[in-house]
């Protein structure tokens, strides 16, 4: 399983995040996307812990603490659609007869 971590701020580390979540367990992994374009954080990432009791008792003391001046949002992450569409939307033409 792995940790959805939200509304991080822009100068947090992965070392950052590995330091809060070791209070919980031991981390395995740590990820913080970043902008294809622009290189810049994207204010998420995602924890990996040891088992799930320890993830379970990490999410539930940090979900909705204050950290580096921001509300974290703490939960399990959920798998990622696959929509690779580019934003646009296909628009089925309606088959009525005028």
């Amino acid at each position: 399983m792995s940790i959805y971590v939200g509304n991080l701020s822009y100068e947090v580390t992965k070392e950052d995040l590995t330091t809060v979540f070791e209070e919980y367990g031991t981390v395995s992994r740590v990820s913080l996307p970043s902008d294809r374009e622009t290189g810049r954080p994207r204010g998420f990432g995602f924890v990996e812990m040891g088992n799930e009791a320890e993830e379970s008792k990490a999410i539930e003391s940090l979900d909705g603490a204050e950290w580096m001046g921001r509300e974290l949002r703490v939960n399990k992450a959920r798998p990622r659609e696959n929509n690779r569409s580019g934003g646009r939307r296909r628009i089925e033409s309606s088959s009525r007869n005028y």
